[in-house]
């Protein structure tokens, strides 16, 4: 696909973000409808609204390309697939619920297994980012367009990590050390992978994990903000794998140290 292709398709799909974002938070002040999938984690009437929103206008885009969706059975059953796209209409349902503001709203496009366009949406934080190919990779914040860029050095001696817990395992523990992390947060949804490409933060370590559509879109945000993100054998992370499972992450700004 052409860069200009990618624009085109990106660009298009920011107004359809700002419009789910808005219909995020006026479902959760109306009160949500709520229930518990058979694994166990929670779903609103807002994760199906949005849902449906997405694939409707993502499939007038682009029909050719299939869609999987964390909240759609359609195509999950679909092996070796390499081009198609990762939606998840909410992530962090449990913080959306408790009128927390982490969650956002997700989608990519993965073509030869790796993602090239993402966006994701903040509708609490009131931000909204985007990025369609390497070096595009930007952020909408109070109407302004800010290009983002990771690869400038950390401050010498200080490296902030997001993570998804309070507390980490043994094996987190020691990357850490080997990244010279001097302090950590705790983070939920994909806005951690936003907060690195925007530079706020240096690295984000994590186990085996979650699904492909909880990180798609923040890949896609990392690489092209020109970041760097491995497993924890330095293998490069490639999507399409079976039941959508994903590896263990390193993600990092271009130089940290």
């Amino acid at each position: 696909m052409k860069i200009d292709d990618s624009k085109k398709i990106a660009e298009r799909l920011v107004d359809t973000f700002i419009e789910t974002g808005k219909i995020s938070m006026d479902l959760r002040a109306k009160g949500l409808k709520k229930e518990i999938k058979d694994d166990n984690t929670p779903v609103t009437n807002a994760d199906i609204e949005i849902n449906n929103i997405l694939i409707k206008k993502i499939k007038e885009l682009t029909p050719d390309f299939p869609i999987v969706s964390e909240e759609s059975s359609k195509n999950k059953h679909l092996d070796n697939l390499s081009n198609f796209w990762l939606i998840d209409p909410i992530d962090g349902t449990s913080d959306y619920i408790n009128n927390k503001d982490e969650f956002t709203i997700n989608a990519a496009l993965i073509l030869n297994n790796v993602p090239m366009i993402g966006l994701i949406n903040a509708p609490a934080k009131k931000r909204l980012f985007y990025t369609y190919g390497k070096n595009f990779c930007f952020e909408i914040y109070n109407k302004k367009q800010i290009k983002l860029n990771c690869t400038k050095k950390t401050n010498k001696g200080h490296v902030k990590a997001v993570s998804y817990s309070n507390t980490l395992n043994p094996v987190i523990s020691e990357i850490h050390k080997k990244l010279k992390v001097t302090e950590y947060v705790r983070m939920k949804s994909s806005l951690k992978f936003c907060v690195i490409a925007t530079g706020e933060y240096d690295a984000y370590v994590a186990d085996a994990r979650a699904s492909e559509w909880d990180i798609a879109a923040g890949h896609a945000m990392v690489i092209n903000a020109g970041g760097i993100i491995t497993d924890f054998q330095g293998n490069e992370i490639r999507y399409g794998k079976k039941d959508f499972k994903n590896t263990s992450l390193i993600l990092k700004r271009g130089e940290i140290l």
